[in-house]
């Protein structure tokens, strides 16, 4: 498996892929889309503008199996090097360790301090996040009642 950051070229996969995770994630947060079927994500733009904000494609011989969205704008008051704003691997491809493995090169690729925000409710996400930092005794930060911050430095 490799990483890849995502150029402009690839700016309309990671749209139409943003939107298949954003559908997915309807089951954790009441986003609803707007009238021609669009789900608002307010940042997706300024990963092509924004310096800091940066977006990768986990690619299996080639083909995307997944990507990582990551800026450093703290959700709890910090001052992270990186969040992992986004992070997802495509159903298909699901229970192969990509997951894990992904995270691990992420966390390698980029030293410093973490902040990795999951829904409690997402069982698979907090199962993932808490197995991926666990050898960074990650603090953890409830911020409501379905939200939690791990944060850690690689």
């Amino acid at each position: 498996m490799t990483i890849v950051k995502v150029g402009p070229e690839d700016r309309e996969l990671l749209w139409n892929v943003t939107q298949k995770y954003l559908y997915e994630m309807t089951g954790y947060y009441d986003d609803e889309m707007d009238a021609s079927g669009v789900l608002h994500y307010g940042y997706f733009d300024e990963y092509f503008t924004d310096p800091r904000r940066m977006a990768f494609f986990f690619r299996d011989n080639e083909r995307p199996v997944g990507f990582a969205m990551i800026h450093p704008y703290s959700g709890i008051g910090g001052s992270p090097d990186y969040v992992m704003a986004e992070f997802t691997v495509f159903p298909a491809y699901r229970r192969r360790f990509i997951a894990t493995e992904a995270a691990a090169m992420l966390f390698e690729r980029f030293k410093g301090r973490w902040e990795v925000k999951f829904n409690e409710k997402n069982t698979a996400a907090k199962a993932l996040w808490s197995k991926a930092t666990a050898s960074y005794c990650p603090r953890a930060t409830r911020l409501n009642e379905e939200e939690t911050v791990f944060s850690f430095e690689t």
